[in-house]
């Protein structure tokens, strides 16, 4: 498992990963990317925003990144960067397929990505993959699993992945929407070989959103490692739009609202590595404040008030608009 170089790490931010969707490509459903990338959102603006959080999220202590086919051109990106620093060998690069990236770097584009998790979607996005990361991929994930998903019962999508599985990728799979913890225990019950294929799961865990919290330990406890995302709820937990409490947390601690809740996930037991979105180094330095941030039972209790349904929050999440 290329998660032991985590392990080996002894930085307050080794839990805390990079994820680059908000900067691999000019649209995305994130609250304040306006004020986060501005107008200029070319091709090679973004690749130049993109290396400097990567240089600034390794120079404080940030060992995984997390990529996609369908965030635009984060594969090349990270690929272009990892090039430049070939002796970089602490690291571990995770990306996913199972959605195809449809907005020709357009901010209005009708469609931004198409999800098919079929065999020949896994052996051609896996051919793109190779050609830009080649053996620096450590980690291959189906994106976004659902409990209707055909990558949960495709006994020849199972042996291609188990193959790879052979040859050294650790293969694991992320989920979204209400039914994530039905998705994460139906996942843990395929085999190959009566062995466990998936190694690692990546969710959807915030203050908004707990509903994947149990099944996620039931992973942790089956020896997956858990991967979070959108530990900020897409923005809703920072900046102007944070709630109330949150608001009051982070003005009691001193750090910022974000800090405050990716901290919230952080003191999860289950939690192997928590994400960054972030879309500037400012973004960056006040997320990995979440390591030290120290919440007691009041303010855990407090923010626990703030859970919603997930069906309602999953339906709130898909009326963001793409920026």
């Amino acid at each position: 498992m290329p998660f032991a170089r985590l392990a080996a790490a002894t930085t307050p931010t080794c839990h805390i990963g990079l994820g680059l969707a908000a900067v691999g490509r000019p649209g995305y459903i994130n609250l304040g990317r306006d004020e986060d990338l501005g107008e200029d959102r070319s091709v090679e603006t973004l690749r130049t925003r993109t290396h400097e959080l990567l240089d600034a999220a390794y120079a404080q202590g940030v060992r995984y990144f997390d990529v996609a086919r369908s965030y635009g051109r984060s594969e090349e990106f990270l690929a272009d960067w990892l090039k430049d620093r070939p002796g970089l060998d602490d690291i571990v690069v995770g990306s996913k397929w199972g959605y195809t990236y449809t907005a020709d770097w357009s901010t209005d584009a009708e469609k931004h990505e198409v999800k098919d998790h079929t065999l020949a979607t896994y052996e051609r996005q896996r051919a793109e993959s190779d050609a830009l990361l080649g053996d620096r991929l450590d980690l291959y994930q189906i994106h976004s699993v659902t409990p209707d998903s055909p990558a949960l019962t495709d006994k020849e999508l199972h042996a291609k992945l188990a193959e790879a599985a052979a040859q050294g990728l650790t293969v694991g799979f992320s989920t979204s929407g209400p039914a994530q913890a039905d998705a994460i225990r139906a996942a843990l019950t395929v085999t190959v070989d009566g062995e466990p294929l998936f190694r690692t799961v990546q969710s959807t865990y915030n203050a908004l959103e707990t509903s994947a919290g149990p099944a996620l330990a039931e992973a942790h406890d089956a020896g997956l490692t858990v991967i979070v995302k959108e530990g900020m709820a897409n923005g809703r937990l920072a900046g102007p739009h944070a709630p109330d409490v949150v608001k009051e947390i982070a003005e009691a601690t001193g750090l910022g609202r974000d800090a405050v809740a990716l901290a919230v996930i952080l003191r999860q037991p289950w939690a192997g590595v928590v994400l960054s979105g972030a879309a500037t180094t400012n973004q960056l330095a006040s997320n990995l404040h979440a390591a030290v941030v120290d919440l007691d039972d009041d303010q855990l209790s407090r923010l626990a008030t703030l859970v919603e349904e997930p069906h309602a929050y999953w339906e709130r999440r898909g009326q963001l608009p793409w920026h």
